[in-house]
């Protein structure tokens, strides 16, 4: 596995800033294996897989986990609000770095991430393939 490492900044999208970052490095597989920082917006879908929210006030990143490839980026994050009190959910475009994000990815050599349509789900669905 090699890891990639990178300093996001305000006003950067997170998950288009993860897009960006795949498809320039071209990126077959990867994990996030760290996310430092924090965010002024925040975008982010329910297990409903329906409803958006939209928190418009500044929180820390807890945790940022997800399989990130040039073709799909699958991210959930947990945040921390200024009260401490936790929320969280599937990350969208709109999520907005405030001071800095740390990102640390790690690419794995001998997979490829592919996607297909899942009539079940509905969605586009990751699916795994050893290189």
């Amino acid at each position: 596995m090699k890891t990639l490492c990178c300093r996001l900044h305000r006003g950067d999208d997170l998950l288009l800033s993860l897009q960006k970052l795949a498809q320039e490095n071209n990126i077959d597989a990867a994990v996030i294996l760290c996310a430092v920082g924090c965010v002024s917006r925040t975008r982010l879908r329910d297990a409903s897989g329906v409803t958006v929210r939209e928190i418009h006030e500044p929180c820390e990143i807890v945790s940022v986990t997800g399989t990130v490839s040039a073709k799909r980026c699958h991210v959930h994050i947990s945040l921390s609000r200024e009260d401490l009190t936790t929320l969280g959910g599937h990350l969208m475009e709109g999520c907005i770095v405030n001071t800095t994000c740390e990102l640390v990815l790690g690419i794995l050599d001998s997979w490829r991430f592919d996607v297909e349509q899942d009539a079940l789900t509905g969605y586009d669905e990751i699916v795994f393939q050893e290189v």
